[in-house]
């Protein structure tokens, strides 16, 4: 078996795009929530907040060519991929294209104006809009397409749209392909382009934020008096590495993934299975040769949904005892969907080698039917592991859990 060790990371965000910014607002408890006036004229869709990347603009060098077939989706994954490769070393190294790096990636949706566009054929028997990279901006892989395409990566190629664990996914379908010998080099992650009919498929559920006159108070994961979720957008990439690939080529090494949990509960679409998600961090900890007493930290899915914050947060307590810290950064984003499970890698990378955990925001009153565990609140905690874990959860029951070590 190869062992494997990140190399690259980087993502846009409602915050910022790089850690000194998004780091500066999680310690001035500032969010990336907004109103969204937007969406008003949805009548009946009743959440008005989101957390949108409000200042991304395609690159000057980016090829017209190059853009026909990227939707927003693929532009925020292609942008992060390319922030990631220059982290590690390798934007301008041809060993990325002769077959040696893969990519895995996934989103929730592809591009929804395309999806509008053929939406509008079937209603109106109308071909507006199409053309010959319509469907390639639309389809569930575009994202993981484009990213191959723009970079020139030959190596396999993983598409990982499994809604929220489609980032976490990523990562741990390309940690398996490295440790198991196929390739040494992956890129991996997800995004999520920001559309109103993302918050109407949870406002339908009665699951969205409807503080829409307070977007900094809300979302609320695991708080007493949460009123449901906020939608977000980003992306998240990181590279990962075989680590003897790493070495030869003096690459920086921001962590080593010792472990990848992945399972299904296999009982309902959107209601979260305590048993499988506890059986999901598990996995992880057996991939990785740990017992629970060896984590210092977990990651938290936190949603701020009533049933997907008991259900994770008693898991958690079940596995590892009462003593656990957790928190949840979709306090501050919202909930990015395809770029969670990534853009939460990253940070928790970042937080293990800072020794500062950042706190869930708004998180007051921890709500008395959670699991009883350490919520991280208020400021930034120091505390110093060697083993930390990230934990994501998606509708269709879907459940991923990841282990990083620290690398000294």
């Amino acid at each position: 078996m190869k062992r494997v060790v990140v190399t690259g990371m980087a993502g846009l965000t409602s915050l910022g795009n790089d850690w000194a910014g998004i780091e500066a607002a999680f310690s001035a408890g500032r969010s990336g929530i907004r109103r969204m006036p937007e969406w008003d004229r949805y009548t009946e869709l009743n959440t008005r907040l989101a957390g949108p990347v409000d200042d991304f603009a395609v690159p000057g060098h980016w090829t017209r060519k190059q853009l026909r077939s990227m939707g927003r989706v693929s532009r925020l994954a292609v942008a992060a991929a390319e922030r990631a490769l220059a982290d590690a070393g390798l934007l301008d190294d041809p060993s990325i294209r002769d077959g040696r790096m893969g990519v895995a990636c996934g989103s929730s949706t592809g591009s929804t104006e395309e999806i509008k566009a053929f939406g509008n054929m079937l209603l109106n028997s109308v071909a507006d809009g199409l053309n010959a990279n319509s469907y390639i901006r639309m389809m569930p892989h575009t994202t993981a397409a484009n990213v191959s395409i723009f970079f020139g990566l030959t190596g396999r190629v993983i598409p990982t749209s499994s809604a929220c664990t489609s980032g976490s996914q990523g990562i741990g379908y390309a940690y398996e392909a490295i440790k198991f010998g196929r390739l040494p080099l992956m890129l991996a992650g997800g995004a999520e382009e920001l559309c109103a009919t993302e918050a109407m498929v949870f406002d339908a559920l009665y699951a969205t934020s409807l503080m829409n006159d307070a977007p900094q108070r809300s979302p609320r994961p695991y708080d007493r008096d949460r009123d449901g979720l906020v939608i977000g957008e980003g992306a998240g990439m990181l590279v990962l590495e075989e680590l003897e690939h790493a070495l030869a080529r003096g690459a920086t090494i921001h962590a080593e993934l010792v472990g990848f949990g992945s399972n299904a509960d296999g009982q309902h679409a959107t209601k979260p299975e305590q048993a499988t998600m506890r059986r999901a961090m598990e996995l992880a900890l057996e991939d990785a040769g740990l017992a629970p007493q060896a984590i210092g930290y977990v990651n938290g899915h936190g949603t701020a949904t009533e049933q997907g914050d008991i259900a994770e947060t008693l898991a958690t307590e079940a596995l590892f005892g009462r003593g656990m810290p957790i928190s949840s950064q979709k306090s501050f984003l919202g909930h990015t969907l395809g770029a969670c499970g990534a853009l939460e890698s990253w940070f928790t990378i970042e937080m293990l080698n800072r020794d500062r955990y950042v706190p869930t925001l708004n998180l007051d009153n921890v709500d008395p039917r959670c699991g009883e565990l350490d919520y991280v609140t208020g400021n930034p905690r120091a505390m110093q592991h060697e083993y930390v874990m990230n934990n994501n959860f998606a509708f269709g029951g879907v459940n991923t859990s990841l282990v990083f070590r620290r690398w000294t």
